[in-house]
């Protein structure tokens, strides 16, 4: 990945190239984020716009006091976060919710069918409560260390383990007994 120097170097010089620069480091990793949240490909591609909009109209308000990928995070987490409480207006319950997440993981070509594992561990992960999968997904998938989780979240470290360490338990409990 470049550098965030390089990339803060570049908006420095010129917005636009600096801008390309980010999206060329951050624009996969915060597509699979954003995809594992929503599942839909259609959905994360139009949250992944959203994002970068947001960061293109702001990037000049970025004040350094964070690394620029944990803030581009912060910025897609609460992109999914809106468009999940959008979805959640519309369904009656977390429950069904977290079965239309799964429906779409069914329906959707995100992973291998051919491995009953990965599609139980996906169920898994989507039916853990919200806090917990994005938890899981920030540290499992992102391997983002727990300090840059909780500026993202703007939560306690010890709070975030508590999180991801339940998390991986309800995940091998539903593996295990599903």
């Amino acid at each position: 990945m470049i550098k965030e120097d390089k990339i803060r170097e570049a908006c420095e010089i010129s917005r636009e190239k600096g801008f390309k620069l980010l999206m060329d480091a951050f624009q996969r990793p915060i597509y699979y984020y954003i995809r594992r949240m929503v599942v839909s490909h259609e959905d994360a591609e139009d949250i992944l716009q959203e994002v970068f909009i947001r960061v293109f109209k702001h990037l000049e308000r970025f004040r350094n006091e964070s690394a620029l990928g944990t803030w581009i995070y912060r910025i897609a987490t609460n992109e999914c976060l809106r468009f999940l409480s959008k979805r959640g207006e519309e369904a009656l319950s977390t429950e069904e919710m977290q079965e239309e997440l799964i429906g779409k993981l069914k329906a959707s070509d995100y992973i291998d069918y051919e491995s009953e594992v990965a599609v139980k561990f996906q169920e898994a992960i989507l039916s853990l409560p919200e806090k917990q999968r994005i938890v899981f997904n920030l540290r499992y998938y992102d391997e983002l260390e727990y300090e840059e989780i909780a500026r993202i979240l703007d939560s306690k470290v010890e709070t975030l383990k508590v999180n991801y360490h339940y998390a991986k338990n309800k995940i091998k409990d539903y593996i295990l007994n599903r």
